[in-house]
């Protein structure tokens, strides 16, 4: 049986996923920035390093054998674990540079990066922030995964591992039909909704376990055959007449809050909200990086005069 040496090139591992993905020798090439025959033997060295043909090479077309593809696909993760590695050491050197992933729940980030990205493009101007979105569940699984570096979620978490940072409390607001009879108050309380239809979003949305939770003292009724996917539709349907729901401040203010039809009213005495907080890993590189950020969105929350709740 032929010894596999240790010496793979992560270089050559490189070419061989150029190559997976252009299917072209040549375009492989270009895309890699060095010559045809260079990465071509550079692949052959692979496969006799491997012991095991990688590639099928025809005139008309290239082709991964099974255990090429195999192969591909732990490249890929190999290669990308070189560059975390390079970005873990230009943290070190420069913790307010690089690339941070920040995944919000979709609740809060269509409504708060409107509000923040000028401050953090200002304050932070050497990071490149990637923004992603998921819902309460999948976010957690890819913060504890390490495909995401923050977190911005509603409270509480419960998840053992990680820091977590307040930012702000966000209140809810009533949002009902314009023509509703409550709309004539400039103020509600939650027991003023009795007797409605509440419509809310789906599973998995932690705004609805939210909603429920103010209103589990009171006879609402749910539409069994509606389950909206986002607020805007929630926000959509409210206008239409078809019942009331709760929204944060934030999804109420310009422009989401001039939708034809809409009224939204403040709830008081008590007021309900939700409390927004940043959250990373414990182990994570980055935590100061990722404490700068939360510095900047609270500071930018606090100076909005009111309009959310600092903390």
């Amino acid at each position: 049986m032929k010894t596999i040496t240790s010496g793979v090139s992560i270089r050559a591992l490189g070419y061989l996923v150029a190559l997976a993905e252009e299917r072209h020798f040549g375009r492989a090439a270009e895309r890699s920035f060095v010559s045809q025959p260079t990465l071509s033997a550079q692949i052959k060295k692979l496969e006799e390093q491997l012991g095991v043909g990688l590639v099928e090479r025809s005139q008309r077309r290239v082709m991964l054998t099974d255990i090429g593809e195999q192969v591909v696909a732990r490249a890929r993760r190999v290669l990308q674990e070189v560059d975390a590695i390079g970005e873990l050491a230009r943290g070190y050197q420069d913790p307010l540079s690089g690339e941070v992933r920040i995944g919000l729940i979709p609740t809060i980030g269509p409504y708060l990066l409107p509000v923040i990205s000028t401050a953090l493009r200002k304050k932070l101007p050497r990071l490149r922030l990637l923004l992603l979105e998921h819902q309460t569940g999948p976010l957690l699984e890819a913060l504890d995964q390490g495909d995401v570096d923050l977190a911005i979620l509603a409270l509480p978490v419960n998840q053992e591992g990680l820091d977590i940072e307040p930012l702000y409390d966000e209140p809810f607001l009533a949002a009902l039909p314009a023509g509703h009879r409550l709309s004539q108050r400039p103020h509600l309380k939650v027991s003023d909704l009795e007797g409605e239809t509440l419509l809310l979003l789906a599973d998995g949305h932690c705004l609805r376990d939210q909603a429920l939770d103010v209103c589990g003292k009171i006879d609402v009724t749910e539409p069994q055959d509606f389950r909206a996917t986002s607020l805007e539709t929630l926000r959509q349907m409210v206008a239409s007449g078809i019942g009331v729901t709760l929204l944060p401040k934030l999804a109420t203010e310009r422009p989401y809050g001039r939708t034809p039809g809409l009224a939204v009213r403040p709830l008081r005495n008590p007021e309900p909200g939700r409390r927004i907080a940043g959250t990373w890993r414990k182990t994570n590189p980055r935590s100061p990086t990722v404490r700068e950020i939360c510095r900047v969105i609270r500071e930018t929350m606090e100076q909005r005069n009111g309009s959310v709740r600092s903390v």
